[in-house]
């Protein structure tokens, strides 16, 4: 890891549906404790599914086949968890380092360049009903999101639909601070320039 990388202090939330994480965790290293696992993986498999969908790009099938393999790695990395970290933020750097794996197994890694994200011509917005809206905004973010590089997309998910801080994406990312920051900016600014159209009905 980078010097810059950061170590987020952890600050575990209060589950209604048994002990901390960490406790949970000292169960499964104490022996092998399936059941605490299994509340593990019910607890964290929703988002990190989410986070997996939205950096394959709405490729459903290939997201859920790298959550299996993140909460596989987990089990067997789990030794490693130092607590220095909420669990769903380290849980999150496996997810993030199954998907590059495996987009460079399969030689999808995309090298986009800035100038090649144009946005698509379309009559926008107006004169639709609002529930057709909705669902062309949402249509429409999402091919704006798979114009991102791999690592602009991870850093939205994280920010944006995880509600992560820079510090706890820069844990999950396993990058500098000051990458994540960039990362952001890039993405924020093709993000802009794909739903400019939509502007006039968001003001």
């Amino acid at each position: 890891m980078a010097s810059e990388a950061v170590k987020v202090a952890a600050a575990e939330p209060v589950w209604a549906d048994g002990p901390p994480d960490s406790a949970l965790v000292a169960r499964v290293l104490a022996g092998d404790d399936r059941h605490a696992f299994a509340v593990l993986v019910r607890r964290h498999q929703g988002s990190v599914r989410a986070l997996l969908r939205r950096l394959c790009k709405g490729d459903d099938a290939f997201a859920d086949d790298l959550a299996q393999e993140t909460f596989l790695q987990a089990h067997r990395k789990l030794d490693q968890f130092r607590g220095d970290a909420r669990f769903s933020t380290w849980i999150y750097r496996i997810a993030y380092n199954s998907f590059l794996m495996a987009i460079r197994s399969r030689h999808e890694e995309e090298q986009l360049d800035e100038n090649t994200a144009e946005p698509e011509e379309h009559d926008g917005p107006q004169d639709l009903h609002p529930e057709q809206t909705t669902a062309d905004l949402q249509m429409d973010l999402q091919r704006a999101m798979a114009i991102l590089s791999p690592a602009e997309r991870a850093v939205i998910a994280q920010c944006y639909y995880l509600d992560r801080s820079h510090e706890e994406a820069a844990y999950a990312l396993n990058c500098p601070l000051g990458t994540v920051k960039s990362h952001i900016s890039r993405a924020k600014q093709k993000l802009k320039v794909h739903l400019q159209v939509w502007e006039p009905r968001m003001s």
